[in-house]
Protein backbone atom coordinates (compact mmCIF):
# COMPACT_ATOMS: atom_id res chain seq x y z
CA UNK A 1 0.00 0.00 0.00
CA UNK A 2 1.34 3.52 -0.81
CA UNK A 3 -0.34 7.01 0.67
CA UNK A 4 0.41 10.15 -0.62
CA UNK A 5 -0.64 13.67 0.43
CA UNK A 6 -1.74 16.23 -2.44
CA UNK A 7 -3.04 18.60 -0.46
CA UNK A 8 -6.07 17.86 1.27
CA UNK A 9 -6.40 14.43 -0.78
CA UNK A 10 -5.11 11.15 0.67
CA UNK A 11 -4.18 9.45 -2.85
CA UNK A 12 -4.11 5.74 -1.84
CA UNK A 13 -2.41 2.62 -4.59
CA UNK A 14 -2.00 -0.78 -4.35
CA UNK A 15 -3.71 -3.43 -1.55
CA UNK A 16 -5.82 -1.75 0.66
CA UNK A 17 -6.88 -4.51 3.09
CA UNK A 18 -6.70 -5.60 6.86
CA UNK A 19 -2.83 -5.33 6.62
CA UNK A 20 -2.86 -1.70 5.88
CA UNK A 21 -5.71 -0.41 7.48
CA UNK A 22 -3.75 1.02 10.66
CA UNK A 23 -1.60 2.87 8.59
CA UNK A 24 -4.29 4.63 5.92
CA UNK A 25 -6.00 5.53 9.37
CA UNK A 26 -3.58 6.96 10.56
CA UNK A 27 -2.92 9.32 7.35
CA UNK A 28 -6.68 10.25 7.25
CA UNK A 29 -6.62 11.29 10.97
CA UNK A 30 -3.53 13.22 10.39
CA UNK A 31 -4.96 15.01 7.41
CA UNK A 32 -8.32 15.46 9.05
CA UNK A 33 -6.69 17.37 12.21
CA UNK A 34 -4.28 19.31 10.05
CA UNK A 35 -6.87 20.72 7.81
CA UNK A 36 -10.17 22.56 7.59
CA UNK A 37 -10.98 21.94 4.22
CA UNK A 38 -13.00 18.54 3.05
CA UNK A 39 -10.98 15.62 2.99
CA UNK A 40 -11.10 13.06 0.40
CA UNK A 41 -9.89 9.75 -0.26
CA UNK A 42 -8.70 8.84 -3.48
CA UNK A 43 -9.24 5.17 -4.50
CA UNK A 44 -8.84 5.34 -8.26
CA UNK A 45 -5.21 3.33 -8.11
CA UNK A 46 -6.64 0.81 -5.42
CA UNK A 47 -6.00 -2.61 -6.70
CA UNK A 48 -7.93 -4.91 -4.36
CA UNK A 49 -9.63 -4.25 -0.88
CA UNK A 50 -11.65 -6.04 1.81
CA UNK A 51 -14.13 -5.31 3.73
CA UNK A 52 -12.24 -4.24 7.33
CA UNK A 53 -10.32 -1.59 5.26
CA UNK A 54 -14.01 -0.12 3.51
CA UNK A 55 -14.80 -0.27 7.47
CA UNK A 56 -11.75 2.12 8.30
CA UNK A 57 -13.34 4.49 5.52
CA UNK A 58 -16.82 4.43 6.89
CA UNK A 59 -15.59 4.79 10.64
CA UNK A 60 -13.40 7.69 9.59
CA UNK A 61 -16.45 9.25 7.38
CA UNK A 62 -18.59 9.60 10.50
CA UNK A 63 -15.27 10.32 13.07
CA UNK A 64 -14.97 13.13 10.41
CA UNK A 65 -18.90 14.56 10.42
CA UNK A 66 -18.66 14.71 14.52
CA UNK A 67 -15.52 16.57 14.25
CA UNK A 68 -17.45 19.05 11.60
CA UNK A 69 -15.09 17.99 8.54
CA UNK A 70 -16.48 15.85 5.64
CA UNK A 71 -14.48 13.01 3.83
CA UNK A 72 -15.67 11.68 0.98
CA UNK A 73 -14.09 8.78 -1.83
CA UNK A 74 -13.16 9.14 -5.17
CA UNK A 75 -12.52 6.79 -7.70
CA UNK A 76 -14.03 3.90 -6.10
CA UNK A 77 -14.10 1.41 -8.85
CA UNK A 78 -17.21 -0.96 -9.60
CA UNK A 79 -15.41 -3.75 -7.28
CA UNK A 80 -15.16 -1.27 -4.34
CA UNK A 81 -18.69 -0.25 -5.53
CA UNK A 82 -19.93 -3.75 -5.29
CA UNK A 83 -18.15 -4.29 -1.60
CA UNK A 84 -19.91 -1.24 -0.09
CA UNK A 85 -23.22 -2.36 -1.21
CA UNK A 86 -22.93 -5.60 -0.15
CA UNK A 87 -21.59 -4.54 3.10
CA UNK A 88 -24.35 -1.39 3.60
CA UNK A 89 -21.62 0.87 4.16
CA UNK A 90 -22.29 2.77 1.27
CA UNK A 91 -25.21 3.98 3.25
CA UNK A 92 -21.64 5.51 5.95
CA UNK A 93 -19.24 6.47 2.96
CA UNK A 94 -20.09 9.33 0.67
CA UNK A 95 -18.89 8.64 -3.03
CA UNK A 96 -17.45 11.40 -4.96
CA UNK A 97 -19.83 11.76 -8.01
CA UNK A 98 -17.12 10.27 -10.90
CA UNK A 99 -18.82 13.20 -13.40
CA UNK A 100 -17.20 15.81 -11.48
CA UNK A 101 -13.93 13.63 -11.20
CA UNK A 102 -13.74 13.03 -15.14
Amino acid sequence: MDIATDGTTLVLSGDFDVRSTWEVRNAIYELLEGHDADVVVDLTDVTTTDVTALRVLAYATREAARSGHHLSLRGAGPSVRRLLHLSRLIRVVELEDQSASA
